[in-house]
Order: C-alpha cells, then structure tokens, then sequence
C-alpha cells in the first residue's frame, strides 16, 4: 500500500535533482558571477604603497646598499675548502653520487665557516649545489651569517625543500575499488639553489652586499642534514619581457609546430616540493578525468595543500618536433572569492620570460581552461626542443607579497602599541577616566595616523580602478577608519582598545588567508598554437545522468569502513576513533607492513568516540580500539571489559619503549590495560622579542625567578599564564576535558609532583590532596589567582600572539599551532622546560604531569594474540614514525604527532634545539594515576579552585571538604567493585 507513495517521492527526488543539475549547468549563481567578474587587476598599483623597513629585516638591508654595482663576475667556493667547523664533525666525500669532485655532509647541528676573496664590490645572489641526503623527512633549514653575523632576520631561516614523488607510477585500489592514495618517497637530487625567502614575502633570490675584500660565510644548521659540494655567488638575473622572447624567436626562425596535442593528468606529477601534494578525489563535475560516479578515484591535482608560497609541482612532457608550443591547463580556483591565485612557470628549471613569474588564475566556482597568455586569443608561445621537457609550477605571491609585508609591519606595529596602551589602561580600562594617553604616548596618534593612510593605500591598491570595498578590503578599511578615528580623537582610545584588539587579530587571520594561494589542476595540454581544446565542463544531460548514479550508490557504498574482504581466522576488528584522513594512512600502513609481513588482516572501521561503549555493552564492539583517553581504560578494565596485556610474556619489552610516566594511567591492580600512543606535557613558552628586548628580563628557571618577573609584567599589564586544561595534538583543549572526565589541572599537578606529592596513597584507597604538601601546593596554584590576579581561563594562543601575555605554560602541542597560526611572529618566540622547585637535594625540580591517548585489546577478543601482534606493531618505533610522518605530509606542521614513543619522538622532524629541550622536559614527566571513583578527582580540584579564587574561600578547608567528597566516590566504586576500601 506504501509502493505509490514512495514512488511518487523517487520521482520528486529525481525531478529535484534534475532541476538543481540543470540549473548548475547554465553557469554560476548571479552572486557568483558578479564575484568572478571583479578580479584583482593582472598588475597591482603598488605607487601609494611605503615600503615596510621592519627594524632588522631584508628591505632595510637592501635599503644601504641602494645603487650597489652589478659584479660581471662570479666567486666560486668550493665547499671542502671550509676553514672551520664548530658543533659538528664534518665529513668529506669523494664523487659523491655520481658528480665528480669533494664535497662535504653537514650534520643536522653546528655550523661551517668559508673563507674567500671578493674582487668586486657589490650585490650578489648566493646559490648552493646540494644534495638531499636522508634524514627525518622534512625540508632542511639553515642560517646563514656573512663575516660572523646574520645580515637580516630573513637570513636566520633558510628552507632547501627535499624532492618528493609517488612511491608508484599507478595507483593502488583497496577491496572495494578506491583509489588508494599513493605513497611518497623522496628523491635524492643534486639541486642547484638560491638563497631565497621560504615564506614568498620576497619574489627574487635574496642579494647580499659584499665589498672588496677578504670575507667569511657561514651555515649554521637549524634542522636535517646536507650535503654541499659547491659555494657560488653570482649577479642577480634579469629576465626579458615576452616581447623581447618574441623577437628572439623571429630572429632565429622558431615556427610554430601543427598538429600536435599533449594532454598530462595533473595528478601524474613527476616531482614536487611537499610529500603533503597529493593527488585527491574530485566529484564536482563528471569532466574530471578519470570520473567514476560512486568510486574514489585521484583525478585532480593541488587544491587546499597546493596553498603556500614556494610549494611547486614539476611535470614532464615528451615533445615530437621542435617548434613553438602554447601550453594550457585546466584548473579551478573556488577558494578565494573575487581573487586570483598565482603561480610562476618554470621550463627545465627556468623562467623562459619575465611574465611567467606572476601567471593568475581568477576565482570561479567551475572549472576553467586557461592557455596562458595575455588575455585575448593570442597565447604566449614556448620554444620547446624535441624531447622530453619539465614543466613546473611554484605558488608565488607576486604584488601581493610587498603588501603583506607592509600589512605584516602594521601588525607588528599596532600590537607593540596595543601593549603600550594597556600598560596604563589595563585590558578593561575606566570608561570615567582621563588616561591622558597623548601625552603618555607621544607617538600614539603618528603611528595610529601612519598605519591608517598606509591600510587605506593597501585597500585602493587590491580594489583596483573601480574603488570598490568588497570582501577582500572590508576588514583593512575598518581597521584604517578605526585607526584614523582615534589619531583624530585620542582620549577615545581607551573605550576602543577592545575594539581594536580584535581588528587587528582580524587583520591578522586576512593575512593568513591572502598569503595562501589554493589552486586545483586536473591536466596540461602542451599544444599546437590555435588548437582546440576540449571543454572543461560536462553537459546538462551527463552530470543529470551521473548525479542520478551517484545518488543511487550512495545508499550501498560506505566510505568509513576501511576492512578487507578476507574474514579469515587471522582477523581481527580495529575502531578508530579521529579522522577519515588518520584512518587512511592507518589503513595503509596495515596493507603495507603489517598484514604483508604478519598475514593477519585487519578490518578497520571509523567510528564516532561515544560508540564504544554501547557496542562494547552490546557485545559488538570491537577487538582493539586505537586513541582512547586516559580515562577510559581503567574504567573499562574495572568492568573486565579490557584484557590485561602485562599477562603477555613479552609484556615488559614492549613497555620499555615508553617513559615510565606514559604507562602509570593503564595500570590496575598490579596489571596494564593499555599501551601508550600519544603523550604530551606542558613547557613554557615565551615572546624573546618582548621578554628579552623589551622588558630586559631572563628567561625563569625556579618559580622564585617567576616571582621576580611577575612585578615587572604587571608593571605593563601584562600577563603570565598558567595551563587550566590540556591541549590535543593540534593544540586546542583535548576532547576528553567534559564535566565527567575533566583531569586535574596541569598547573597544579606541576607544583604537586615538583615538591614530591601524589594524588593518590594505599593503592588508590583514598585521595592523599589533603597532605601538608597538597595543601601547600594547592595554596601556592590558587595564590598566583588570588594575589597576582592571572587569568583563569585565557585563549592562551591569542593573546601570545599580541604580546598581551608573552610568557605562559602549556601543553607543548601549542607548539604546532602556533607555527602556522601566527606565521608573523616568527622567530619572535621559543619554548623551554617549566620553571622548576627547589627540592630536598638541592636541585631544581621540573616535574610535570602528562597527558595521552592509547590503545586498548577487549577482553571478549578471540585471537588475542594476533591483537597482540596489531597492537606491539601500532605502537613501535618504525610504525609510529611513519604515521608520524604520514600525517604531517597530509595536513602540515600544525599535525605534528606527539608520540609516546621515546624513539619515535626523537626521529620526527623537529628542529634540533626545540627537540632537545623537549627531551630536558620529557625526563621530568610523570604520569597520573587512575583509580575506580577518580573521574571526580580532576572535578573537584577545579570545584576547589572556584571556590578559594573566585569566592574566597580558605584553601585549606576548602581542600579538605572536596578531599571528603573525592573519597566517598572512590570508596562507593570500590565496594561496587569488591575492593578494599580505606578504614
């Protein structure tokens, strides 16, 4: 009786879909258009623009050395021919890799110094022939300082990117038919490069002043090792202009070539510059090739990861006859609405004319075919000699790159005057009161008067002729007004600093967003002058007919079950909990190491996190759950829902590969329920320019010396912060952190371990906070609330972003996000060990507490130890290196994975000096126990706080009343349980 009703909805739902298909087909939204339509100009007016000078930076540099001579000739080093070597052994090597010659391996610490003479004075690029040698999979960075000092910040971050291509010329499928996607190794080259800006603020190679005379370069190294056989400074390069080529190529009697048509798949790059270039599955048009209505297939190349500047991808064609050829691509650009992204064209390796540098790709939310050219129907034409040849693509910022500089310098500018403001008004100023600010700052209204024409000029430069405000100038143009305003009106400032504060952070996230430049390509097409080229879009009637198919697969296909076909005996069932891109390196690391060399199979399944338990109630749960909390396997295991792994005998070799620490939350009457994946710690971060520059203030070791400082901070109203929650690996506040499963703060945890007290005593029995030691401790955290006034809870990233607070302890996961996050304080900041208590022995103590994800095997597992074998594997040194190095490929330094693997850790690709102090602090973290009942230890502590700091109460009572309440819960569990309960 139902069958006519749900007939009639199939044929709605079709008709529907019909219409929305055929709609999409005539073109863009009438919004849409109008935003395609206003596109920045192919050339910016830069004239009203002031050249940023940032105190010590390149621009300021090159400033000196205005009208320098060009050297007619180049000063050739010879890297073997170093005079000295300080922090590490330098190895010579003979014909190294198949070039002729000595040259010399740089370890990934210490510094190289050369020696030469230069004949002519003047401005010099500096180029290295290097080669890649192998290390932890990340670009190699370098510092380099010319007659024994850094010549401008730029200088002190030099990134030589590694060479990276597919593992395989085809692509895997899984059981069920997708594509896999492929796995990237790195190519060891010999490169030829120069010295350049890696954040694409500067176009052109970097130019060094050097005069006549002996002088000395050195290298310091920052991260990876490389080899370098050769030192070469030369003239700067001057490209000709396209019209220039054109009349080169009459001269010499180029033709054009017929006939010829060469079609690429983006997706078969030969070379890139990022293993994190990968290609990916696009659904958005059936004219996508290849196109399969309900598989994945990797049919486009670049998108979102094909953002930052510097990244490249090389492509290589084979050309039939030499000729003139024109060259055309099919690429999206639905990112930035009403901008083009850029990109520079290289052929083998340079740039044939000066307008291949800034090629532009408008924004349009379907894909377009672009011959590059002018504009009009006359393309630019490449003389290509028969053979293969290599096409490469670099994101470059062109003209915007002297604008974010400028925008950059505002930025820096206005926060450094933000902090002066607040230095007498506070964060929440008197609204009644007269701060007299102009005449306290007597500079105020000049910088907020400069930086306000200079954002007015950066906006008429974006919007071009018309002198329209849209959504790429909206936020510049308040923030100029806003600044404008108060140098007109200044006793406004205090009531607006809040205001303020945030334009400026705004401005900051716009800057973010216009430094990147996504681009998405699905094929070249090396061509024929005047060919036709195919259409880049489907028509009405195939995305109908595709869309229908698509829609009817979707009701059989499952994207988040990752598991084989084979239900052998030796199978096992794995939940993991994160991510779709997590569960597809995880999946591929089975297929490719462990199944291979185990031949247990592992069905795979992402799931949501509050799955596991009902399905392990229900009896169909899983067999090993990967990246459960802290919390949870003490838990599980009091209900003999876990199985107790130290019950295997290799048990104990497999736990030595964690510190102690990481392994003290799993354990349960004497047994262990888990293994560690992932552990992290706090470390003190802090702003070297405000610190150590402004405030002429050291760097705490003791919490005495913290006390010193607070003074001087307070002085400028600013802040120390101290961590309330713990932070994930992308460094935001972890998942488990709900009301039911809040873990003790990381700050007061810090000063209970720091002077030798514990959270618990007999085993578990009772909660021992109401020690001398936890009281003690307990006061000294509440006290930095009480009298100091720190904030209790902060966006900790944002305001060290500002300088509001430039020192503060936190997870050191911040690490990640703040590399990415804030890309304008660069350099600007560091991190070290905690300040530490002075203890019984002595010595300074800096112990903190810690906190992780692992991975726990069910106790109703048939073949436990195959789950046995899974799980030694997913937590050993080779496997979570590789993850490690999988997920920042896929996502970036922002996902840099904090392992519990003590050998794994050292062998990701953290700079060296950060390592090291990350590996200081590792030596003084210790875990925190779980007990039945203790799920209201981490509540009741922050019950405790509230009360002493915001209600001021006596931390002693209070701590003792709370202390009842932690112990009659653990007392109820444990008699639930049948243990023995404290008397």
């Amino acid at each position: 009786m139902h069958r006519p009703i749900i007939k009639a909805a199939s044929i709605l739902l079709l008709v529907s879909l019909a219409a929305g298909i055929l709609t999409a087909a005539q073109g863009p939204s009438s919004r849409e258009a109008s935003a395609s339509a206003v596109q920045t100009p192919e050339k910016l007016d830069l004239s009203g623009i002031k050249k940023s000078m940032k105190s010590g930076g390149y621009e300021e540099y090159l400033s000196k050395y205005d009208g320098a001579a060009t050297p007619s000739e180049d000063v050739v080093i010879e890297a073997d021919h170093y005079s000295q070597a300080e922090g590490m052994n330098v190895s010579v090597l003979q014909n190294y890799e198949g070039v002729q010659g000595k040259s010399i391996l740089t370890q990934d610490a210490g510094s190289v110094t050369w020696d030469f003479d230069i004949k002519q004075a003047g401005l010099y690029n500096i180029r290295l022939n290097v080669y890649t040698e192998p290390g932890k999979d990340s670009d190699i960075e370098r510092e380099i300082a010319i007659d024994g000092a850094v010549p401008f910040t730029e200088a002190k971050s030099l990134v030589f990117n590694r060479v990276w291509k597919n593992e395989k010329e085809s692509i895997d499928q899984d059981g069920r038919g997708n594509d896999l996607t492929p796995n990237q190794v790195e190519e060891h080259l010999w490169q030829d490069i120069a010295l350049k800006d890696s954040t694409g603020a500067y176009e052109d190679p970097f130019q060094f002043y050097f005069s006549a005379g002996k002088h000395s370069l050195s290298l310091t190294s920052v991260k990876e090792p490389l080899v370098i056989r050769q030192i070469k400074l030369t003239a700067p390069v001057v490209l000709p202009s396209y019209s220039e080529m054109a009349a080169q190529y009459s001269q010499e009697g180029l033709k054009s070539v017929s006939d010829v048509s060469i079609k690429v798949q983006a997706e078969q790059a030969l070379y890139k510059s990022s293993p994190s270039l990968l290609p990916y599955n696009d659904r958005s048009n059936p004219a996508v090739e290849p196109y399969h209505v309900s598989k994945l297939r990797n049919n486009a190349m670049g998108g979102y990861a094909w953002r930052l500047p510097g990244q490249w991808m090389e492509w290589e064609v084979d050309v039939p006859q030499d000729g003139l050829y024109q060259i055309a691509l099919k690429n999206r650009q639905n990112y930035l609405r009403g901008l083009s992204v850029l990109r520079s064209i290289y052929i083998d390796g340079k740039l044939p004319f000066k307008e291949m540098q800034t090629v532009t790709f408008p924004y349009s939310s379907a894909w377009q075919m672009k011959t590059i050219g002018p504009g009009g129907s006359e393309p630019y034409l490449f003389h290509l000699t028969k053979g293969k040849h290599r096409i490469r693509m670099e994101v470059t910022l062109g003209d915007i790159a002297p604008i974010l500089r400028s925008v950059e310098s505002s930025i820096l500018d206005l926060n450094a005057m933000y902090r002066k403001i607040i230095s007498y008004t506070g964060t929440v100023p008197d609204t009644f009161r007269d701060y007299n600010l102009e005449q306290r700052i007597p500079e105020m209204t000049k910088v907020f008067r400069e930086s306000s024409e200079q954002l007015y000029s950066i906006a008429k430069a974006i919007e071009g002729p018309s002198g329209q405000s849209d959504e790429r100038t909206s936020i510049i143009n308040t923030i100029a007004y806003q600044l404008k305003d108060m140098a007109d009106n200044p006793e406004s400032v205090p009531s607006r600093i809040e205001a303020f504060k945030t334009n400026v952070g705004a401005l900051s996230s716009w800057m973010l967003t216009v430094n990147e430049q996504p681009l998405s390509l699905d094929y070249l097409i090396v061509s024929s002058p005047g060919s036709k080229l195919p259409k880049p879009e489907a028509g009405a009637w195939t995305k109908l007919v595709s869309g229908t198919e698509s829609f009817f697969a979707s009701f059989y296909e499952n994207y988040d079950d990752f598991s084989s076909e084979n239900d052998s005996k030796e199978s096992i069932s794995v939940w993991v909990t994160s991510a779709r891109d997590q569960a597809q390196v995880i999946k591929r690391l089975i297929d490719d190491q462990f199944t291979a060399k185990t031949g247990i199979h592992v069905n795979l399944k992402l799931v949501a996190s509050d799955v596991i338990l009902p399905s392990t109630v229900a009896g169909k749960g899983p067999d090993v759950a990967l990246q459960i909390g802290n919390d949870l396997p003490v838990n599980y295991a009091s209900r003999s829902a876990l199985q107790d792994l130290s019950s295997f005998p290799d048990f104990n070799t497999v736990k030595d590969q964690f510190n102690a620490s990481a392994i003290v939350p799993y354990e349960y009457g004497g047994s262990y329920y888990a293994l560690p994946e992932q552990q992290t710690f706090p470390m003190l971060f802090y702003r070297k320019d405000i610190l150590e520059d402004e405030l002429h203030l050291k760097v705490p070791q003791s919490w005495d010396d913290v006390y010193e400082i607070l003074p001087v901070l307070q002085k400028h109203n600013l802040q120390f912060g101290l961590p309330q929650r713990s932070l994930d690996a992308l460094g935001n506040e972890s998942s488990t952190n709900n009301i039911a499963t809040m873990p003790p703060s990381p700050a007061f945890t810090m000063f209970l371990y720091q002077n030798q007290g514990q959270f618990y005593k007999d085993g578990g029995k009772a909660v021992d906070l109401d020690s001398e030691t936890g009281i003690q401790e307990f006061k000294q955290w509440t006290d930095f609330y009480v009298n100091y006034k720190i904030p209790i809870a902060v966006d900790f990233a944002n305001r060290f972003r500002t300088g509001e607070m430039p020192i503060g302890i936190v997870d050191y996961t911040m690490y990640n996000k703040l590399s990415v996050f804030a890309p304008e304080i660069k350099g600007l900041w560091s991190f070290a060990p905690v300040p530490g208590s002075l203890g019984s022995d002595g010595k300074l103590h800096h112990e903190v507490g810690s906190s992780g994800s692992a991975t726990v095997m069910f106790k109703h597992t048939t073949n436990k130890d195959a789950a046995w074998e899974f799980m030694k594997w997913w937590t050993s040194k080779d496997t979570q290196i590789a993850y490690g190095r999988q997920m920042e490929i896929r996502m970036g330094a922002s996902a840099r994975y904090p392992t519990a693997n003590k050998d794994a850790l050292s062998q990701l690709p953290w700079p060296t000096q950060d390592l090291r102090k990350l590996q200081d602090q590792m030596q003084w973290v210790r875990g925190i126990p779980e007990v039945p009942g203790g799920y209201l230890t981490g509540r009741n502590i922050d019950n405790a706080f509230r009360r002493v700091v915001v209600q001021g109460e006596d931390p002693r009572e209070t701590m003792d009343n709370y202390v009842r309440a932690m112990n009659e819960e653990i007392t109820i569990k444990r008699k639930e349980f049948n243990l023995e309960v404290e008397k």
